[in-house]
């Protein structure tokens, strides 16, 4: 015991608890996250002038203690009353990062209104005080408000910087579990900084131990700068996944426009013959009706017409999925165009129960009607198919930030998961081959890109298929 406190004296205490937290705010700042959508990456600033903020506090206090002799007494107070206004304001910007950070992620519209109260009621409290008359000293004054600031907005600060730090490590995870310990830890190290700098006055010794709490708040300030400066990986790490992406989209459009020109080709060329067929089969109808009273030449020629309605359904997709013009958009209600799509499809539904909830008062968002008809036409088709004409139909419109989610459930058979890695790929389909081009999803997928959305298929608990799309708000 007499070495630790021997090798960690005060002085070297607030050296290096004032620089980790310096590095911290620097590190934060020297980080370009101009490009990046990570949730945490608009509320890091305020982390770093936290950081910036406390460092200077800390050799403020590191300055008070080895040179005092030498300046008058009024000299030291308004040093003393810059540090506490310092001090104040970095824990006012670690509360207000960590009621962001939790706001990014659960979205909860009264933590706005808690940030702007916490602003309001700090300067405040400021006010307050700095215009109290009381019979304190100097120093006993200065000490009573920064004891009140650590134990309300420094503990609060730290609780809640930790809380946000411990959900984004979950929040990271399906981009680098490495990295989403690093959040964890971070988070925790703020929990026990909010015990040893916000409970706990300064100069005082932790029973058992009898080493200084500053040991244990720049301990905490060292690994919180290192945990989160590993932490910060998370930028190069989505940066490069980012990059990948973009290479295996390029790689992937230049593969779709080659097909697209290929197939309306095809679509051209096989549309003529088809069309001679057809009008071949209406004149041989119409010049033969007493000799095709014959039932097997009946089946014959009545096959012989479903192909060919079927190759031209083929060509209509081929040349639908060719398409790459821009569709034109205008400001709609979702609920109108989904309400539209089952109107049509009221007969197939026949027994299935269909459960809608729709929002009130939706945002309209820029569409094309007739094609994001035909997506949910499709989409809900696919749904009754899988059900077989009996089973549950759950459609919901919800709006979430700055989109608006279109949600329809199913309770069929399921995709398998290597199916649904292809679902969207052209061509490509799980029906019989005389059912189904495989082109019906690779359309909608085009259709909701060109709204500038997405679409994604997934597994429910239901046995059965969630299509979730976003469409974003004009």
């Amino acid at each position: 015991m007499f070495i630790i406190n021997n090798l960690f004296s005060v002085y070297t205490l607030y050296f290096f608890y004032g620089l980790a937290f310096l590095f911290l705010g620097a590190s934060i700042a020297l980080k370009d996250m101009k490009a990046s959508k990570l949730k945490i990456s608009g509320n890091l600033w305020l982390l770093s002038l936290f950081g910036f903020a406390h460092g200077s506090h800390e050799w403020i206090a590191l300055f008070l203690l080895s040179n005092t002799q030498q300046y008058s007494s009024n000299e030291i107070y308004i040093v003393k009353l810059l540090s506490l206004i310092i001090v104040g304001l970095s824990f006012l910007f670690l509360l207000l990062f960590g009621l962001s950070l939790i706001f990014s992620i659960n979205q909860h519209r009264y933590i706005k209104w808690v940030k702007l109260c916490v602003i309001i009621l700090f300067f405040l409290m400021l006010t307050y005080f700095f215009t109290f008359k009381s019979d304190y000293g100097h120093s006993d004054f200065l000490n009573f408000v920064n004891n009140f600031f650590r134990k309300t907005f420094g503990f609060v600060g730290s609780l809640s910087a930790s809380y946000g730090l411990i959900l984004y490590s979950k929040e990271v995870k399906k981009i680098s579990e490495h990295v989403s310990r690093y959040f964890f830890y971070s988070g925790v190290g703020f929990c026990f900084y909010g015990i040893f700098a916000g409970l706990i006055p300064s100069h005082v010794k932790i029973p058992l131990f009898l080493i200084p709490v500053e040991f244990f708040r720049g301990s905490c300030a060292v690994l919180i700068t290192y945990f989160l400066f590993k932490a910060l990986n998370i930028f190069d790490i989505y940066t490069r996944k980012k990059l990948e992406e973009q290479l295996k989209n390029q790689v992937q459009a230049e593969k779709m426009t080659s097909l697209g020109l290929l197939s309306a080709g095809v679509a051209h060329e096989i549309n003529t013959p088809l069309t001679n067929a057809s009008l071949n089969m209406q004149m041989l109808k119409s010049q033969f009706k007493t000799t095709l009273n014959d039932e097997k030449i009946q089946k014959k020629m009545d096959a012989i017409d479903r192909n060919i309605d079927r190759a031209s359904i083929i060509a209509k997709e081929l040349l639908q999925f060719s398409q790459t013009q821009e569709t034109i958009l205008f400001p709609m209600d979702v609920n109108q165009v989904l309400n539209s799509a089952i109107f049509h499809l009221n007969e197939k539904l026949g027994t299935i129960k269909v459960t809608l909830q729709q929002a009130e008062g939706l945002p309209e968002v820029e569409l094309n009607a007739a094609k994001l008809e035909q997506v949910f036409l499709n989409v809900i088709n696919n749904s009754i198919e899988a059900m077989e004409g009996n089973g549950k139909l759950f459609i919901k419109t919800k709006q979430v930030s700055k989109e608006v989610h279109i949600v329809i459930s199913d309770n069929g058979i399921g995709i398998s998961q290597e199916h649904l890695l292809k679902i969207f790929d052209p061509f490509f389909t799980t029906k019989e081959s005389s059912s189904g081009t495989g082109l019906g999803l690779s359309i909608c997928h085009g259709i909701i890109e060109q709204h500038g959305g997405t679409i994604a298929l997934m597994n429910n608990k239901l046995g059965g298929v969630d299509t979730i799309i976003k469409l974003p708000v004009s």
